[in-house]
């Protein structure tokens, strides 16, 4: 049982993290000229807070990881213990082995999609760039979130309940499709997290994992999927093959009887 006092320690942790990647960029933005492209922007003005990238990206998970938080055990006003029971009355005997498979199906979406000549918002290599930094972020997260609350299990198989790493991986799967696709249509999205959601409802079915841990579970992997994409500036295979070493200019030039080519060559 994860003690009142760790609970606000984590809480309190979360929200200055949050408060950290949001205020970040505010302080880095520097103003930017005018120019054809930006004509209808005021320039030198900067975004509020609440209307920069990282709090677009941070919110929704922060907030599914906070209610995670306020629900462990009985805490809270729906608790995970009143989860857990409801769940027994109403489906007493249930037991099925189809999210360990379906965990992974939103990046088979993903796959399939790729495969079928949809255009992503990323190239394959930096997709799959993306998708690396995510998994390693979200396996460190949760790995270490896990030895560190100790709270038992629904089943009383062990004390690593807390956060549920299959919805958190499903739904990282989930957001990368999202993200990859929502320019071409938000139905690859919308399937996507269809599929995660189904995950996090078996493992609470299962008695594998409570309500607390797949709601954080979810916000932590939305998370790592949208750090992963906050952290990847530069974009492999993008630039040209070789590097420019400066700048050639030819101008005719003429001085009393003589005449001639002025070359200019202006190094970089």
């Amino acid at each position: 049982m994860l003690p009142a006092a760790r609970r606000r320690n984590l809480t309190a942790l979360l929200v200055w993290l949050w408060l950290s990647v949001a205020a970040s960029p505010l302080q880095a933005q520097t103003p930017a000229p005018a120019d054809t492209v930006h004509k209808y922007e005021v320039p030198g003005q900067a975004k509020r807070w609440y209307q920069t990238k990282a709090v677009r990206a941070t919110a929704i998970p922060v907030l599914l990881i906070g209610y995670g938080l306020s629900t462990i055990n009985g805490n809270g006003i729906y608790s995970s213990y009143d989860a857990q029971r409801d769940l027994h009355r109403h489906f007493p005997n249930f037991h099925t082995k189809v999210d360990d498979y379906l965990v992974l199906t939103p990046y088979l979406e993903l796959a399939a999609t790729t495969l079928a000549g949809v255009e992503s918002h990323n190239d394959r290599l930096n997709m799959a760039l993306v998708i690396v930094k995510s998994e390693l972020i979200f396996g460190a997260a949760v790995m270490a979130l896990k030895y560190t609350t100790n709270i038992r299990r629904p089943d009383d198989s062990n004390m690593h309940s807390f956060p549920s790493g299959h919805t958190a991986q499903a739904f990282l799967a989930a957001s990368i499709v999202h993200t990859e696709f929502r320019d071409k249509s938000q139905w690859y999205g919308v399937g996507a997290y269809t599929l995660a959601t189904s995950v996090a409802a078996l493992r609470m079915l299962n008695n594998r994992h409570w309500q607390s841990d797949v709601v954080a579970g979810a916000g932590i992997g939305i998370l790592s999927a949208h750090l992963g994409y906050l952290t990847h500036r530069n974009r492999w295979g993008r630039k040209p093959i070789g590097r420019s070493i400066g700048h050639v200019s030819a101008t005719p030039w003429q001085s009393l009887d003589a005449t001639g080519l002025r070359v200019v060559l202006s190094l970089r």
